[in-house]
């Protein structure tokens, strides 16, 4: 029996552009990450989210590391999840880059927790902080969900290779 080659994956270098550009071929949904804050709405886009568990109810979600919205949602500790429907877009953009104000012009009503639920979206969820996890440049969130909600059978708005797609059923 021929010895196994073993592969010193931690020395292996992986090339940054590679690793986006592979990975970048994972369809995935769109969500906004909201609470309120000091009297005032915050919230982020947010690709890379999924569900954890079905027993108990979790989910998680993966806020870079520099994000400066992720800290003020984690000091509330409770925050609603959006789903986004295809017509949403340009509120995926508008909280998806820095500002001052990323709700202006953005209607929304209080979710059961008192987060923003989004006008339009497809769903949301409701959720409490459970805990944070390293996850080198990102940080890998688990929540309780604490209430759900589906709102439409609209589209949903789809992330692909940088760009937003469409899910066509047939």
């Amino acid at each position: 029996m021929e010895p196994v080659l073993e592969v010193d994956l931690v020395a292996a270098r992986i090339d940054p552009a590679a690793f986006k550009a592979v990975l970048g071929r994972f369809a995935s949904g769109v969500t906004v990450i909201t609470a309120v804050d000091a009297g005032e709405p915050v919230g982020f886009a947010c690709q890379s989210f999924a569900s954890l568990s079905i027993d108990p109810p979790l989910v998680s979600f993966f806020p870079a590391r520099t994000s400066s919205t992720w800290p003020r949602i984690r000091r509330v500790g409770t925050f609603c999840v959006n789903i986004l429907a295809e017509d949403q877009t340009e509120i995926c953009r508008q909280l998806g880059r820095p500002g001052a104000d990323k709700f202006a012009g953005i209607d929304w009503i209080p979710s059961g927790n008192g987060s923003p639920l989004l006008t339009g979206a497809l769903a949301t969820i409701d959720c409490t902080l459970r805990e944070e996890v390293d996850g080198g440049d990102h940080t890998v969130v688990i929540a309780d969900v604490t209430g759900l909600n589906e709102h439409s059978d609209a589209t949903p708005l789809l992330f692909y290779r940088a760009g937003f797609g469409r899910f066509d059923a047939h």
